[in-house]
């Protein structure tokens, strides 16, 4: 599979994991090297950067020869809180990839686009690389992409919910109207989901909860690669075209209609 270009960042991988909900840090590097990923994101605020609470913190046991790590601005409900963030990142050394998300609400966790596109429009023009967090509107996204986002990543359904890709209708607008990488992410449950956003044209998706809270995170992983790969060839091969009646897919007249 071809590798995924964002601006001057290269993965191999069209599948990028989360690191929060596992049990341990074994469990989720085992899902990592199951999954074949090699961009993992990282919530920094929920970072002990002081190792106050722990011998080693999330940071230290990733491979940074093996693993580009995406800071995300989870948790920030402002602007300037998700600016903060990811300025902070950088100062510790972690480069100019950000995912960008500024949440409207505790309870439904779902994007504030206006402070998103804000953000957005002031990190770019500080150098970041912005992978911007969204809602699925076709509007919002092209206005992200025009504040100077590197890639658009609405979401497939709210945050942890695992309802999967709950408007491809929405999603297949911004693809069709994209000029930057599109990631599906949030609400990725299961392997189906991860093929259905791929299937759709999507560049790559992130997930977390859906590895993280399976019964079998390994197992679970490495089915989300296939899927991500399987849905990649899909797109790539273009499916047949409906029909409203059937279609014999033998010839009646012994010639071979291919």
């Amino acid at each position: 599979m071809e590798p995924l270009r964002i601006r001057d960042h290269v993965l191999s991988s069209r599948l990028i994991l989360g690191s929060g909900k596992y049990r341990d840090y074994d469990e989720m590097l085992a899902a990592w090297d199951a999954a074949g990923a090699d961009c993992v994101t990282v919530a920094l605020r929920r970072v002990d950067l002081e190792h106050q609470h722990e011998e080693k913190n999330l940071i230290d046991v990733i491979d940074r020869q093996r693993y580009t790590i995406l800071p995300n601005t989870a948790g920030c409900y402002t602007a300037e809180d998700a600016l903060r963030t990811a300025r902070l990142a950088r100062e510790l050394g972690l480069g100019d990839l950000v995912k960008l998300e500024v949440i409207a609400d505790e309870e439904t966790l779902l994007p504030n686009a206006p402070a998103t596109i804000e953000a957005t429009r002031i990190l770019a023009d500080e150098g970041f690389t912005v992978l911007a967090y969204t809602n699925d509107d076709p509007v919002a996204a092209r206005a992200l992409e025009e504040a100077g986002a590197a890639s658009v990543m609405p979401l497939g359904a709210p945050i942890g919910s695992g309802l999967g890709i709950l408007n491809p209708t929405n999603i297949r607008i911004i693809l069709a109207r994209a000029g930057v990488p599109i990631i599906v992410d949030a609400g990725v449950g299961t392997a189906s989901d991860v093929a259905i956003a791929m299937e759709l044209g999507a560049d790559g998706v992130l997930l977390n909860t859906g590895v993280a809270k399976a019964r079998d995170t390994v197992q679970m992983a490495r089915a989300m690669k296939h899927a991500c790969e399987a849905g990649r060839l899909a797109y790539l091969a273009g499916r047949m075209p409906k029909r409203e009646y059937a279609s014999p897919s033998s010839p009646v007249d012994g010639r071979f209609t291919g």
